[in-house]
Protein backbone atom coordinates (compact mmCIF):
# COMPACT_ATOMS: atom_id res chain seq x y z
CA UNK A 1 0.00 0.00 0.00
CA UNK A 2 1.45 3.52 -0.84
CA UNK A 3 1.74 5.62 1.99
CA UNK A 4 0.18 9.02 1.19
CA UNK A 5 0.23 11.57 4.02
CA UNK A 6 -0.42 14.99 2.32
CA UNK A 7 -3.00 16.27 -0.07
CA UNK A 8 -4.97 19.23 -1.23
CA UNK A 9 -8.45 18.98 -2.15
CA UNK A 10 -11.08 21.01 -3.63
CA UNK A 11 -14.65 20.56 -1.84
CA UNK A 12 -17.86 21.69 -3.11
CA UNK A 13 -21.00 21.84 -1.00
CA UNK A 14 -24.54 21.48 -2.92
CA UNK A 15 -26.52 24.50 -3.87
CA UNK A 16 -29.78 25.32 -2.28
CA UNK A 17 -32.84 24.13 -4.23
CA UNK A 18 -34.59 26.85 -5.88
CA UNK A 19 -38.28 28.53 -4.45
CA UNK A 20 -41.41 27.62 -6.37
CA UNK A 21 -43.76 29.73 -7.86
CA UNK A 22 -47.24 28.38 -7.61
CA UNK A 23 -50.88 29.05 -6.84
CA UNK A 24 -53.92 26.77 -5.79
CA UNK A 25 -55.95 25.54 -8.53
CA UNK A 26 -58.77 23.40 -6.98
CA UNK A 27 -61.64 23.38 -8.12
CA UNK A 28 -63.98 24.38 -5.22
CA UNK A 29 -61.31 27.11 -3.59
CA UNK A 30 -62.66 30.29 -5.58
CA UNK A 31 -59.59 31.74 -4.01
CA UNK A 32 -56.73 30.01 -4.50
CA UNK A 33 -53.42 31.67 -2.99
CA UNK A 34 -49.62 31.31 -3.37
CA UNK A 35 -48.66 27.36 -2.72
CA UNK A 36 -45.12 27.25 -4.09
CA UNK A 37 -42.99 25.24 -1.92
CA UNK A 38 -39.07 25.99 -0.57
CA UNK A 39 -36.20 24.52 -2.17
CA UNK A 40 -34.67 21.85 -0.07
CA UNK A 41 -31.11 22.62 1.33
CA UNK A 42 -27.67 21.57 -0.33
CA UNK A 43 -25.52 18.80 0.90
CA UNK A 44 -22.61 19.04 2.54
CA UNK A 45 -19.25 17.78 2.43
CA UNK A 46 -18.25 15.86 5.34
CA UNK A 47 -15.09 14.29 7.07
CA UNK A 48 -15.07 11.83 9.15
CA UNK A 49 -12.63 9.98 11.21
CA UNK A 50 -11.95 5.99 10.81
CA UNK A 51 -9.83 3.78 12.18
CA UNK A 52 -9.21 1.06 9.24
CA UNK A 53 -7.37 4.13 7.02
CA UNK A 54 -3.45 4.65 7.37
CA UNK A 55 -3.09 6.48 4.68
CA UNK A 56 -4.71 9.67 2.69
CA UNK A 57 -4.51 7.38 -0.71
CA UNK A 58 -7.94 7.89 -1.35
CA UNK A 59 -7.17 11.42 -2.16
CA UNK A 60 -4.31 10.87 -4.75
CA UNK A 61 -5.73 11.24 -7.69
CA UNK A 62 -9.68 12.24 -7.16
CA UNK A 63 -8.93 15.41 -6.09
CA UNK A 64 -12.39 17.53 -6.65
CA UNK A 65 -15.61 16.39 -4.38
CA UNK A 66 -18.84 17.65 -4.89
CA UNK A 67 -22.03 17.13 -2.47
CA UNK A 68 -25.66 16.76 -4.49
CA UNK A 69 -27.77 19.96 -5.00
CA UNK A 70 -31.07 20.46 -3.43
CA UNK A 71 -34.11 20.14 -5.31
CA UNK A 72 -36.47 22.11 -6.50
CA UNK A 73 -39.84 23.39 -4.33
CA UNK A 74 -42.74 21.50 -5.32
CA UNK A 75 -46.47 22.90 -5.41
CA UNK A 76 -48.98 22.25 -2.37
CA UNK A 77 -46.61 24.04 -0.24
CA UNK A 78 -44.24 21.21 -0.44
CA UNK A 79 -40.68 21.92 0.21
CA UNK A 80 -37.79 20.27 -2.11
CA UNK A 81 -35.72 17.28 -1.04
CA UNK A 82 -32.12 18.19 0.98
CA UNK A 83 -28.89 16.81 -1.19
CA UNK A 84 -27.48 13.98 0.07
CA UNK A 85 -24.13 15.04 1.89
CA UNK A 86 -20.88 13.84 0.89
CA UNK A 87 -19.34 12.08 3.49
CA UNK A 88 -15.14 11.54 2.85
CA UNK A 89 -13.30 9.27 5.24
CA UNK A 90 -10.38 9.98 6.46
CA UNK A 91 -7.30 8.37 9.15
CA UNK A 92 -7.56 9.32 12.54
CA UNK A 93 -5.33 11.75 13.01
CA UNK A 94 -5.64 14.15 10.11
CA UNK A 95 -5.70 17.78 10.42
CA UNK A 96 -7.29 20.34 7.84
CA UNK A 97 -6.10 23.38 6.90
CA UNK A 98 -7.11 26.13 4.98
CA UNK A 99 -5.28 26.46 1.85
CA UNK A 100 -6.33 30.48 1.27
CA UNK A 101 -5.39 31.57 4.91
CA UNK A 102 -2.81 28.49 5.65
CA UNK A 103 -4.57 27.94 9.30
CA UNK A 104 -5.23 24.86 10.81
CA UNK A 105 -9.33 24.72 10.77
CA UNK A 106 -9.87 21.36 12.41
CA UNK A 107 -8.26 18.28 13.41
CA UNK A 108 -9.99 15.03 13.70
CA UNK A 109 -8.16 12.70 16.21
CA UNK A 110 -10.86 10.07 17.82
CA UNK A 111 -12.90 7.35 15.65
CA UNK A 112 -16.25 8.59 13.98
CA UNK A 113 -15.42 12.41 14.68
CA UNK A 114 -16.77 14.35 12.21
CA UNK A 115 -16.23 17.97 10.42
CA UNK A 116 -18.46 19.49 7.95
CA UNK A 117 -15.80 21.06 5.98
CA UNK A 118 -18.05 22.65 3.44
CA UNK A 119 -21.49 23.69 4.28
CA UNK A 120 -24.34 23.31 1.89
CA UNK A 121 -26.54 25.98 0.54
CA UNK A 122 -29.82 27.38 2.28
CA UNK A 123 -32.64 26.37 -0.06
CA UNK A 124 -34.98 28.63 -1.64
CA UNK A 125 -37.99 30.52 -0.39
CA UNK A 126 -41.57 29.84 -2.51
CA UNK A 127 -43.61 32.22 -3.33
CA UNK A 128 -45.99 31.00 -0.70
CA UNK A 129 -43.72 32.53 2.31
CA UNK A 130 -44.45 36.07 0.67
CA UNK A 131 -48.14 35.97 1.22
CA UNK A 132 -49.11 39.03 2.85
CA UNK A 133 -52.35 40.86 3.51
CA UNK A 134 -51.18 43.93 1.03
CA UNK A 135 -49.80 41.24 -1.30
CA UNK A 136 -52.57 38.08 -1.91
CA UNK A 137 -50.76 36.81 -5.24
CA UNK A 138 -46.77 37.14 -4.84
CA UNK A 139 -45.57 35.74 -8.42
CA UNK A 140 -42.12 35.90 -6.90
CA UNK A 141 -39.57 33.07 -5.19
CA UNK A 142 -36.10 32.89 -4.16
CA UNK A 143 -33.35 31.09 -5.77
CA UNK A 144 -31.53 28.78 -3.88
CA UNK A 145 -28.00 29.63 -2.40
CA UNK A 146 -24.41 28.06 -3.67
CA UNK A 147 -23.10 26.19 -1.00
CA UNK A 148 -19.37 26.69 0.43
CA UNK A 149 -16.39 26.01 -1.96
CA UNK A 150 -13.37 25.48 -0.22
CA UNK A 151 -9.75 24.41 -1.33
CA UNK A 152 -8.11 22.55 1.81
CA UNK A 153 -5.27 20.53 2.77
CA UNK A 154 -5.19 17.05 4.69
CA UNK A 155 -2.09 16.44 6.24
CA UNK A 156 -1.73 13.39 8.43
CA UNK A 157 -0.28 12.42 11.48
CA UNK A 158 -0.20 9.01 13.08
CA UNK A 159 -1.84 8.74 15.97
CA UNK A 160 0.94 6.26 18.42
CA UNK A 161 2.11 6.45 22.16
CA UNK A 162 5.28 4.92 21.30
CA UNK A 163 7.54 6.42 18.35
CA UNK A 164 10.58 4.55 17.65
CA UNK A 165 12.99 6.69 16.18
CA UNK A 166 16.87 5.62 15.01
CA UNK A 167 19.16 5.14 12.17
CA UNK A 168 17.87 3.15 9.41
CA UNK A 169 19.32 -0.23 9.70
CA UNK A 170 19.02 0.15 14.19
CA UNK A 171 16.94 -3.09 13.74
CA UNK A 172 13.32 -0.80 14.22
CA UNK A 173 11.12 -2.71 11.70
CA UNK A 174 12.53 -6.35 13.40
CA UNK A 175 11.33 -5.11 16.88
CA UNK A 176 7.96 -3.37 15.99
CA UNK A 177 7.43 -7.25 14.57
CA UNK A 178 8.97 -8.90 16.98
CA UNK A 179 6.73 -7.28 19.73
CA UNK A 180 3.26 -7.08 17.75
CA UNK A 181 1.76 -8.69 14.79
CA UNK A 182 2.92 -6.18 12.62
CA UNK A 183 4.41 -7.65 9.37
CA UNK A 184 6.96 -5.09 8.18
CA UNK A 185 9.48 -5.51 5.34
CA UNK A 186 12.75 -6.31 7.20
CA UNK A 187 16.16 -6.80 5.59
CA UNK A 188 19.69 -6.43 6.42
CA UNK A 189 20.48 -3.09 4.38
CA UNK A 190 19.74 0.67 4.97
CA UNK A 191 15.92 1.95 4.02
CA UNK A 192 14.30 -1.48 3.81
CA UNK A 193 11.16 0.65 5.47
CA UNK A 194 9.90 3.66 3.24
CA UNK A 195 6.68 4.28 5.10
CA UNK A 196 6.00 4.30 9.14
CA UNK A 197 4.45 1.53 10.16
CA UNK A 198 2.29 0.79 12.82
CA UNK A 199 1.92 -2.22 15.01
CA UNK A 200 -0.35 -2.83 18.17
CA UNK A 201 1.48 -4.58 21.34
CA UNK A 202 -0.60 -5.76 24.11
CA UNK A 203 0.32 -4.77 27.65
CA UNK A 204 -0.59 -7.50 30.43
CA UNK A 205 -3.73 -5.86 31.37
CA UNK A 206 -4.59 -6.92 27.93
CA UNK A 207 -5.00 -2.96 26.59
CA UNK A 208 -3.21 -2.05 23.20
CA UNK A 209 -0.87 0.63 22.64
CA UNK A 210 0.32 2.06 19.20
CA UNK A 211 4.19 1.91 18.44
CA UNK A 212 5.08 3.63 15.33
CA UNK A 213 7.88 2.43 13.21
CA UNK A 214 9.11 6.20 12.45
CA UNK A 215 11.15 5.52 8.86
CA UNK A 216 14.07 7.28 6.97
CA UNK A 217 15.67 9.76 9.76
CA UNK A 218 18.96 10.42 8.73
CA UNK A 219 21.40 13.56 9.49
CA UNK A 220 20.37 16.44 7.61
CA UNK A 221 16.24 15.04 8.16
CA UNK A 222 15.04 18.42 9.81
CA UNK A 223 16.31 20.03 6.92
CA UNK A 224 14.71 17.93 4.56
CA UNK A 225 17.42 15.52 3.87
CA UNK A 226 16.03 11.94 2.74
CA UNK A 227 12.92 10.87 4.15
CA UNK A 228 12.85 11.81 7.28
CA UNK A 229 11.85 15.32 7.27
CA UNK A 230 8.19 13.66 5.54
CA UNK A 231 7.82 11.34 8.57
CA UNK A 232 8.93 13.20 11.23
CA UNK A 233 5.82 15.21 11.71
CA UNK A 234 4.09 12.07 13.00
CA UNK A 235 6.73 11.76 15.98
CA UNK A 236 4.80 14.58 17.20
CA UNK A 237 1.71 13.03 18.58
CA UNK A 238 3.88 10.69 20.47
CA UNK A 239 3.63 10.52 24.28
CA UNK A 240 7.19 8.71 24.18
CA UNK A 241 10.19 7.99 22.37
CA UNK A 242 11.97 4.39 21.95
CA UNK A 243 15.36 5.21 20.44
CA UNK A 244 16.89 2.47 18.75
CA UNK A 245 20.62 1.83 18.35
CA UNK A 246 22.69 -0.22 16.24
CA UNK A 247 25.76 -2.13 18.56
CA UNK A 248 27.43 -2.78 15.03
CA UNK A 249 27.90 0.50 13.66
CA UNK A 250 30.30 1.61 13.12
CA UNK A 251 30.34 4.79 16.04
CA UNK A 252 26.76 3.65 18.10
CA UNK A 253 27.25 7.07 19.95
CA UNK A 254 27.94 9.18 16.99
CA UNK A 255 24.61 7.58 15.61
CA UNK A 256 22.86 8.59 18.96
CA UNK A 257 24.32 11.90 18.44
CA UNK A 258 22.71 12.44 15.19
CA UNK A 259 19.15 11.15 15.86
CA UNK A 260 19.46 13.45 18.77
CA UNK A 261 20.67 16.43 16.91
CA UNK A 262 17.60 15.96 14.50
CA UNK A 263 15.34 16.33 16.61
CA UNK A 264 16.86 19.65 18.62
CA UNK A 265 16.57 21.06 15.07
CA UNK A 266 13.32 19.94 14.20
CA UNK A 267 12.02 21.33 17.96
CA UNK A 268 8.46 21.48 18.31
CA UNK A 269 8.58 19.69 21.71
CA UNK A 270 10.65 16.54 20.50
CA UNK A 271 13.83 17.62 22.37
CA UNK A 272 11.67 17.40 25.86
CA UNK A 273 10.03 14.06 25.15
CA UNK A 274 10.20 11.61 27.01
CA UNK A 275 13.16 9.08 26.02
CA UNK A 276 14.38 5.48 26.16
CA UNK A 277 17.37 4.24 25.02
CA UNK A 278 17.67 0.58 23.80
CA UNK A 279 21.35 -0.78 22.15
CA UNK A 280 20.13 -3.48 19.83
CA UNK A 281 21.88 -6.85 18.56
CA UNK A 282 23.25 -7.28 21.67
CA UNK A 283 23.56 -11.12 20.67
CA UNK A 284 26.22 -10.35 18.14
CA UNK A 285 28.66 -8.59 20.48
CA UNK A 286 30.21 -9.42 23.81
CA UNK A 287 29.54 -8.99 27.81
CA UNK A 288 32.57 -6.54 27.70
CA UNK A 289 31.81 -4.86 24.75
CA UNK A 290 28.23 -4.46 26.19
CA UNK A 291 29.13 -2.97 29.10
CA UNK A 292 31.66 -0.29 27.31
CA UNK A 293 28.82 0.85 25.33
CA UNK A 294 26.90 1.37 28.30
CA UNK A 295 29.65 3.59 30.07
CA UNK A 296 29.90 5.40 26.68
CA UNK A 297 26.28 6.52 26.27
CA UNK A 298 25.86 7.00 30.17
CA UNK A 299 28.29 9.65 29.64
CA UNK A 300 26.19 11.68 27.31
CA UNK A 301 22.42 11.32 28.82
CA UNK A 302 20.37 10.36 31.59
CA UNK A 303 17.95 8.79 29.38
CA UNK A 304 17.21 4.77 31.06
CA UNK A 305 19.74 2.32 29.14
CA UNK A 306 18.91 -0.99 27.80
CA UNK A 307 20.08 -3.96 26.36
CA UNK A 308 18.02 -5.78 23.85
CA UNK A 309 17.97 -8.07 20.88
CA UNK A 310 14.75 -7.68 18.29
CA UNK A 311 16.00 -10.92 17.45
CA UNK A 312 16.28 -13.09 19.81
CA UNK A 313 14.50 -11.04 22.00
CA UNK A 314 16.72 -10.58 24.89
CA UNK A 315 15.96 -8.05 27.07
CA UNK A 316 12.60 -6.92 25.54
CA UNK A 317 9.87 -8.11 27.82
CA UNK A 318 12.28 -5.66 30.57
CA UNK A 319 12.39 -2.77 28.08
CA UNK A 320 8.33 -3.05 27.42
CA UNK A 321 7.76 -3.06 31.16
CA UNK A 322 9.84 0.02 31.71
CA UNK A 323 7.53 1.38 28.58
CA UNK A 324 4.35 0.62 30.56
CA UNK A 325 5.35 1.85 33.50
CA UNK A 326 6.71 5.17 31.82
CA UNK A 327 3.25 6.12 29.90
CA UNK A 328 1.36 5.17 33.30
CA UNK A 329 3.16 8.01 34.88
CA UNK A 330 2.98 10.32 31.82
CA UNK A 331 -1.11 9.99 31.73
CA UNK A 332 -0.37 10.29 36.03
CA UNK A 333 1.29 13.90 35.30
CA UNK A 334 -0.74 15.35 32.39
CA UNK A 335 -3.86 14.77 34.41
CA UNK A 336 -2.37 16.50 37.45
CA UNK A 337 -1.48 18.87 34.78
CA UNK A 338 -4.65 19.54 33.69
CA UNK A 339 -5.97 19.74 37.37
CA UNK A 340 -3.69 22.33 38.61
CA UNK A 341 -4.25 24.58 35.63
Amino acid sequence: MQFIDQVEIEVIAGKGGDGLVAFRREKYVPAGGPSGGNGGKGGSVILKAVTNLQTLLDFRYARQFKAEDGKRGGPNNRTGAGGKDRILEVPCGTMVYDMETGQLIYDLVKENQTFVVAKGGKGGLGNQHFLSNSNRAPEYALPGLEGEVKQVRLELKLLAEVGIIGLPNAGKSTFISAVSSAKPKVADYPFTTLVPNLGVVKKPTGDGTVFADIPGLIEGASAGVGLGHDFLRHIERTRLLLHLVDVNAQDPLEDYKIIQEELKAYGRGLPERVQILALNKIDSIDEETQQYLIEQFRAVTDDQIFLISAVTGAGCDRLLQTIWQELDQLIIDNGQLTMDN
